[in-house]
């Protein structure tokens, strides 16, 4: 456990942070699993506009250091890719 003032403040300051983190993470999940079921429906229109909103939400998460950037790239494009083959 803590002992001292500064270890104390900062593992309040960790907890806040983990917390706001957590909050950050749960909505680009939410992001990506609205892109996922538009797949899933079949409905190119709905993925399209599910994609576009998930795109600065991945990005934000790239930003606020809760995500690698090459990570939020790899999903983008895996996604993205996903989206365009239900046209053919």
């Amino acid at each position: 456990m803590a002992n001292t003032p500064q270890s104390k403040k900062r593992a309040r300051q960790t907890a806040r942070r983990t917390a706001v983190n957590k909050a950050r993470r749960s909505r680009i999940r939410t992001f990506l699993r609205n892109v996922e079921e538009a797949i899933a429906s079949g409905n190119q229109e709905t993925a399209v506009a599910a994609l576009r909103a998930a795109q600065p939400e991945l990005m934000r998460g790239v930003s606020k250091g809760i995500l690698h950037k090459n990570t939020a790239a790899r999903k983008m494009s895996r996604l993205s890719s996903r989206v365009k083959a239900l046209s053919a």
